[in-house]
């Protein structure tokens, strides 16, 4: 048997649309997707917003206004800086404007940002915005989910550990670029009634002097499961540094009641709004390696989870890579 020639045949069928393939694997299995493959993860007033099912996102994971009212959301392309940003959405391109950002704190990031506008083709009567990429589109021109929208953008509103990511709202044509003022999201992520994380113990994966990712020893799925009012649900922030944790529920917890991280409490309910809760988060701190270090975590629409860890400053945490790190939460 010409197993060469069987291989050649498998190749050539693998290759959708002359796209890049990925090759990855998740729970033991290896899976094969073309680079660019987008997943819806929120809707709002029939606008579907996608995110690459290599990538991850967040509704709540930042300390500005939108992502405290359900109207922004953050995707994240498993891409660096300056490279292309694929949309997140289907639109027309109506507008690009460019505007000022402040110096970055402890990096090096661009003075200007670009508040990309675009007509939704779902609903006609709804704008979207978009931030963080310097745009090679052009007013009228239109892009689908994937299609390049520019190039990935290090603003000065980021943090120094803020990792490439396109900021989403849906907006009235009347009102496009204030900081408030979005429709709110409804999150499509299906959480599974699975148990919450009884510690959080895993590998380093990766490790820079801006932050370390960690591969937890559990198996999950989309996010950390944690304790949300009794029930399961998965967290999707930026904590103790934002002060608000939020969730992505299984069930509607009620107002006022806990949040528990590893079976501790960290955060109390504070709004509500459909499968999704904010929570105000108590007086802890998370030490990793005898380093107190923040805790940011995503969803992900296909690959498995891992954690981010933020130390007060670049350097203060350096671990090495393929170490095991247990975080402990005081």
């Amino acid at each position: 048997m010409d197993h060469s020639s069987s291989f050649a045949n498998i190749k050539e069928s693998l290759q959708i649309e002359n796209r890049e393939l990925i090759i990855t694997t998740r729970d033991g299995r290896f899976y094969i997707m073309p680079r660019g493959a987008m997943e819806p993860v929120a809707i709002s007033e029939g606008v579907s917003i996608y995110c690459p099912r290599d990538g991850r996102f967040s509704f709540f994971n930042s300390p500005y206004p939108a992502h405290h009212m359900y109207t922004g959301i953050d995707v994240y392309p498993k891409r660096v800086f300056g490279e292309p940003a694929p949309s997140p959405v289907s639109g027309r391109i109506v507008e690009v404007r460019r505007v000022k950002c402040p110096e970055g704190k402890d990096f090096e990031g661009s003075n200007f940002d670009y508040a990309i506008l675009l007509k939704s083709l779902e609903n006609p009567e709804r704008l979207i915005k978009v931030l963080h990429v310097s745009p090679t589109v052009e007013p009228g021109e239109i892009v689908e989910p994937g299609q390049e929208l520019g190039w990935l953008l290090r603003s000065g509103y980021f943090n120094f550990w803020t990792d490439p990511h396109l900021h989403v709202e849906v907006r009235k044509p009347s009102d496009p670029l204030r900081a408030r003022g979005g429709f709110k999201l409804e999150s499509l992520l299906e959480v599974d009634n699975t148990e919450p994380i009884q510690e959080l113990r895993g590998v380093v994966i990766e490790t820079k002097p801006e932050y370390s990712l960690v591969a937890l020893k559990d198996r999950l799925k989309h996010g950390i499961p944690a304790d949300v009012g009794g029930s399961v649900g998965l967290l999707d922030a930026g904590i103790p540094h934002y002060g608000w944790a939020g969730a992505h529920l299984s069930s509607r917890p009620s107002m006022g009641a806990t949040v528990k991280l590893c079976g501790k409490p960290i955060a109390t309910i504070r709004t509500l709004h459909s499968n999704m809760c904010l929570a105000e988060c108590g007086g802890f701190s998370l030490r990793a390696g005898g380093v107190c270090v923040g805790l940011s975590l995503y969803l992900f629409p296909f690959l498995k989870p891992v954690v981010k860890l933020v130390p007060s400053k670049p350097g203060e945490l350096m671990v090495e890579e393929s170490r095991e790190l247990s975080l402990v939460i005081a």
